[in-house]
């Protein structure tokens, strides 16, 4: 009779544990996919630096690649003058519309450059659209074991943010079809491109703009494209910036876009807690009417009397100089009315 009374209880206790290990096997499927922000209390993961010999993969996540230019030879003989050995994607040169590929083909080749431990850096060719449409499907667990740098910028960005949120440092910088149209101009790009690979510091310094906020500031060094940061609000890759450096740059919008990014990103908060602010080119299409503000004060009226430093025109992000910079690092920031320094 007994026994009869406490079989209902045995068969609750039984389902309760069956349940705790069905949701333990389930995490455990997950961790293969960043699909949770974690970027409070965690040190930065940064890469090794590459020596002579190791291996860069070119791939292309997002636009095709149409190498009428020449670029990606270019690309592969300064990675050879750098002591690097370059390879490509499978699927580098294929086309699906205006995307390198299928969905498919990107992330095959996205994802074995993650997945090979014999390749010390991955170099994104180009940007363009498509990175969104992959980003959820990649497996990071083989990266997660052999860490290496990601470089690449405006679209990239989804990728570039990914990386911090989980923890890892990586690199905004120029990217082959750049290279297309050989300029002098470009060597602080390439120079400080390769300082970042190989390991080495950097430190800048530029000239103040007069519209600059001064003042000094020190935090992890974030952010991107202002269109793919806007994109990426309320997901995974949503970004925490109190405490941090934040950066952006955007092409070729017009001026009440730009208007309409910013402010996407302010009714987020990213501007309430920063430790500096740096601001890239922004080029912006000419409207048949006036919109009555430039990016300066688009910026200014969300960043004045918050406490923090604001850099307008540092050289990074579509522009010929584009200087390299290692998102996830910790940056410092003094800006005077004379200069500005920056050091990661």
């Amino acid at each position: 009779m007994k026994t009869f009374m406490y079989f209902p209880m045995l068969i609750y206790l039984v389902s309760i544990l069956a349940g705790c290990k069905a949701h333990k096997n389930m995490n455990t499927t997950r961790n293969t996919k960043w699909d949770v922000r974690n970027t409070s209390h965690r040190d930065i993961i940064v890469p090794p630096p590459l020596k002579p010999g190791d291996t860069v993969m070119i791939v292309a996540p997002a636009g095709y690649v149409s190498n009428r230019n020449g670029y990606i030879e270019r690309a592969d003989s300064l990675l050879r003058a750098w002591h690097l050995v370059p390879v490509h994607g499978p699927n580098l040169f294929a086309r699906h519309y205006s995307f390198a590929g299928t969905d498919a083909q990107r992330l095959a080749d996205l994802q074995a450059a993650l997945d090979d431990p014999s390749v010390k850096a991955i170099w994104a060719a180009r940007g363009g659209y498509g990175t969104v449409r992959i980003l959820d499907s990649i497996d990071w667990s083989g990266f997660e074991k052999h860490p290496k740098w990601l470089i690449g910028f405006s679209d990239i960005t989804v990728l570039l943010n990914a990386l911090y949120v989980n923890g890892y440092a990586s690199i905004h910088g120029i990217m082959p079809i750049s290279l297309a149209h050989p300029n002098p101009k470009r060597k602080p790009a390439l120079i400080t491109l390769k300082n970042l690979m190989f390991g080495k510091q950097l430190r800048f310094r530029i000239p103040a703009d007069s519209a600059n906020i001064q003042g000094e500031g020190e935090g992890e060094l974030i952010g991107g494209n202002l269109s793919m940061l806007v994109s990426l609000l309320g997901s995974p890759q949503q970004l925490d910036t109190r405490g941090k450096i934040l950066f952006l740059e955007d092409v070729d919008e017009y001026p009440y876009v730009y208007d309409r990014l910013l402010y996407a990103l302010a009714r987020a908060g990213y501007f309430d807690h920063l430790a500096g602010l740096l601001v890239g080119d922004f080029s912006a299409k000419k409207q048949n009417e006036p919109f009555g503000e430039n990016i300066r004060q688009m910026i200014l009226k969300h960043t004045q009397g918050k406490g923090y430093p604001v850099v307008f025109g540092f050289p990074a992000g579509h522009v010929v100089k584009n200087y390299a910079l290692p998102f996830g690092k910790r940056a410092r920031v003094k800006v005077t009315t004379r200069k500005v320094t920056i050091r990661y």
